[in-house]
């Protein structure tokens, strides 16, 4: 019924909220944007967009709309890409969810290990923050998922095998005033800005990471970033024991003890029984039993 460039016509216009910035990007003049989308609208027989002076807001219906538009820009996404992994003899993808809290070097030894294994697979990985580990298994855009550290109950037929507690440290720039101290308390570390991570939860909730109400955030994308603003002095915050020893090691972090404590964080490897194949089954016996789990990706 529509052609996939009207659909991202549409997905512009309704980002960008205005015919000439989704012009600028797509290299047409706004003229053309805007013929495009009444002709749409002319077809359909409803208003999509409410023209203001200088944007444009997306009707109720407009908004339904879109959100079918996306939904079928990503399946003409999905069908492409199958249909390229057919021509090619792929035959089975496999989509592995990471947490961004794991050690780097055990996902590329797997990559290494699966390639080496099936000349005739794909193995998708991407990366997520706390609660997004389990918004992509539950939202059927992972079938496995490595380090996931926050419990979120969730509906759907899937096992789980232990990877063991993941350990936390305060730790603060050796310059830092809070280094002074062997023990802190959070009234001691308010003044400070907390570093956090943004939880990457698109349905499920994010999850809150220990800073106080009262204590300004420093929002960082992954622990790379949040470990260099540690070391900076330009923040205090917790990370994972195993990403901070190197750096306590060679002076670069302190750490220190903050009361209340922070409980460890248990971890799991977890993956959605109706994904099971023969490549999962290998991946499977390859990540190994739970202390296995533990020492190569939390160690």
């Amino acid at each position: 019924m529509f052609s996939r460039y009207q659909l991202q016509l549409l997905d512009s216009v309704a980002r960008l909220g205005s015919f000439s910035a989704a012009a600028q990007q797509l290299h047409k003049v706004p003229s053309a944007i805007s013929y495009s989308v009444r002709q749409i609208e002319a077809e359909l027989g409803v208003v999509l967009f409410t023209r203001l002076t200088r944007r444009v807001e997306l009707t109720e219906a407009g908004q339904h709309f879109l959100k079918e538009c996306r939904l079928m820009l990503r399946q003409m996404d999905e069908v492409r890409e199958q249909t390229q992994r057919v021509a090619n003899g792929w035959s089975d993808k496999l989509r592995v969810v990471v947490d961004n809290v794991v050690q780097p070097s055990a996902l590329v030894s797997l990559l290494e290990d699966f390639y080496a294994e099936f000349d005739d697979a794909e193995l998708e990985t991407q990366m997520e923050v706390y609660n997004g580990v389990w918004d992509a298994i539950a939202d059927d855009r992972a079938d496995l998922a490595i380090g996931a550290t926050s419990v979120i109950p969730i509906g759907g037929d899937f096992d789980f095998r232990s990877m063991g507690a993941l350990k936390w440290s305060f730790v603060v720039a050796p310059e830092h005033p809070c280094a002074q101290f062997d023990e802190l308390t959070l009234e001691q570390i308010q003044p400070y800005p907390y570093v956090c991570l943004r939880d990457s939860a698109r349905v499920l909730p994010k999850y809150n990471t220990w800073v106080q109400d009262s204590q300004r955030r420093m929002m960082v994308p992954d622990w790379n970033r949040a470990l260099a603003c540690l070391e900076r002095g330009v923040a205090v915050g917790m990370a994972p024991e195993h990403m901070i020893k190197d750096r306590v090691a060679a002076g670069r972090l302190v750490e220190r003890v903050l009361h209340p404590r922070r409980p460890d964080s248990e971890c799991c490897l977890a993956w959605r029984k109706n994904a099971m194949s023969p490549q999962l089954e290998w991946l499977l016996q390859r990540l190994g039993d739970s202390e296995h789990l533990h020492r190569e990706w939390l160690a």
